[in-house]
């Protein structure tokens, strides 16, 4: 198990234009070979957006790009027409495949936090695909089958316990709450990164909220 803890982030944005992120692996300017992916996660990246601030449109390719709202409300449009509102809750994914250009705005009243995650599809091209998951329910595993991964959504309670996933490759993070892992305490914006991932356990010590991927190839 390898831990990786919120403030070892790489820090990115635009402050004065009201975006903040942290990043968990290589990113943009931040190139570190030694931290390019974990499994089929290539990205898992904090972003914080004031009221009316968002990413102007840009393009993604070869990407499954995965999004979870902590708190606030996610508007997201593409160019294969789609457009939404992400709340807390909801899981959206945007398969880039051959190409895709998205932007993504806080047109809310209130603060935006949310986590996106981009992983390496199996199979480069394609054509761009959309879907989103209104009110995931807790433990319901969401099938990224480009990827070969599978999310699971887990929302504990002081005190209780869930099992990972059994797999080659089990990527943790943290959303909110504090959790024990094999002996560590991670709390929000930690990470662990696990390899042939067997009988593993987390155990929460308050009110928690886990974004676990379970994937079969590195």
């Amino acid at each position: 198990m390898d831990v990786r803890r919120a403030e070892e982030r790489y820090r990115g944005g635009d402050p004065a234009a009201g975006i903040s992120s942290l990043h968990a692996f290589s990113f943009g300017p931040h190139y570190d070979p030694d931290n390019l992916r974990f499994g089929a996660v290539i990205a898992c990246n904090e972003e914080w957006l004031a009221p009316g601030a968002g990413f102007d449109e840009h393009p993604h390719s070869h990407t499954e790009i995965i999004t979870w709202v902590v708190e606030g409300e996610l508007t997201h449009r593409d160019s294969a027409g789609h457009e939404s509102v992400v709340r807390p809750g909801d899981v959206q994914r945007l398969s880039s495949a051959g190409g895709v250009r998205h932007v993504e705005r806080n047109d809310g009243p209130e603060p935006l936090t949310f986590v996106q995650m981009w992983l390496a599809p199996l199979t480069p091209g394609g054509d761009p695909s959309y879907e989103i998951v209104h009110g995931i329910a807790d433990s319901t595993p969401y099938a990224v089958p480009e990827a070969g991964a599978m999310l699971h959504v887990r929302r504990l309670t002081a005190g209780e316990r869930t099992a990972l996933p059994d797999a080659p490759f089990v990527y943790v993070h943290v959303v909110r709450g504090e959790i024990k892992l094999d002996g560590e305490e991670l709390g929000p914006g930690d990470a662990a990164r696990i390899t042939d991932a067997k009988d593993w356990e987390v155990l929460a010590g308050s009110p928690a909220e886990l974004l676990l991927w379970e994937m079969a190839a590195g």
